[in-house]
């Protein structure tokens, strides 16, 4: 099996931001129903602002702020109480910006939720600034919640992987699937021109890194059985152009699509890649991104 003793991997709280938005509200429901498939509970998140917004805003707009704030995450709750009558679920109000009251509200082992479009966005494909800071900069899984809320249910989770490295996140994407009871299709796209100019410019050497990069995955699919022997795993390689076209097709075909974000060249920085960013903003589906400090980290869920 690649990688160190590797582990079935406990999925943890789902925290979800709401701003007023409709994405904001069509994602605290998919959260709530997250939550309940995980067993676990649901904290309801409205990020006031109010201790930036202190500096040029009177007292009696900062009380009408923390006012309107309180009463949507009541709405909120009872919205999802509507859909998930047993649900724990929790509420906060913070006075400070959204995307660090986001991040210490997840924790350590925590999964952020957040609408595919916030307030200030002018079409259905833009995603708002700060779910794509919170995707960006997370350490832990984030979730993106695209797609139609009726969309019909496929029974299946995909996990969008490059090579053997992406099994610590991989099985994170398998216990989705899992407590989905759902299957898990493993796709990796080989795409020829990301090794035009590069050393292996022969057909030969081209044939084989397809190769390789097939075994890679089989083996992936393999080690995934073994730590889940009730779910079903197929695997398969796309050759295409276009990897982030591949895959938001293959997005239309699945309940959640599961990518790895990598880090930056010597470790500075966030990251959210070409495919990611691609994904996050045309998926037809809701889309997971789980960070390599969280899928590495020896005390992750």
């Amino acid at each position: 099996m690649n990688g160190e003793n590797p582990v079935r991997p406990e999925l943890g709280d789902v925290v979800v931001g709401v701003d007023g938005s409709p994405s904001a509200h069509t994602a605290a429901l998919w959260a709530a129903a997250e939550a309940e498939l995980r067993g676990r509970a649901l904290r309801l998140v409205h990020a006031a602002d109010t201790d930036r917004r202190a500096y040029w805003t009177d007292a009696e707009t900062m009380q009408a702020v923390r006012e309107a704030g309180r009463d949507l995450l009541t709405r909120t709750v009872d919205a999802v109480h509507e859909r998930c009558p047993e649900l724990s679920v929790t509420r906060e109000l913070s006075r400070h910006e959204p995307m660090s009251t986001l991040r210490d509200a997840a924790g350590e082992r925590g999964t952020i939720v957040v609408g595919n479009r916030g307030f200030g966005g002018f079409s259905s494909l833009m995603l708002g600034s700060v779910g794509l800071g919170v995707a960006a900069r997370a350490e832990v899984p984030v979730i993106v919640v695209r797609g139609e809320s009726d969309r019909p249910g496929t029974g299946s989770v995909t996990a969008a992987v490059h090579d053997g490295a992406d099994l610590d996140w991989l099985l994170l994407a398998a216990a989705e699937a899992d407590a989905r009871k759902a299957a898990l299709r493993i796709v990796s796209v080989w795409n020829v021109l990301t090794h035009v100019g590069s050393i292996a410019t022969m057909l030969d050497d081209l044939d084989a890194i397809a190769r390789r990069r097939v075994h890679e995955v089989k083996a992936l699919a393999d080690d995934v059985r073994e730590l889940y022997p009730r779910l079903i795993v197929g695997h398969h390689v796309e050759a295409g152009t276009s990897t982030p076209g591949i895959l938001v097709e293959a997005s239309a075909h699945t309940d959640l699509l599961v990518m790895g974000r990598g880090r930056r060249p010597l470790g500075v920085g966030p990251s959210l890649g070409r495919v990611a960013h691609a994904l996050i903003h045309h998926a037809h589906c809701p889309v997971e991104i789980v960070p390599a400090a969280f899928a590495s980290r020896d005390d992750a869920p």
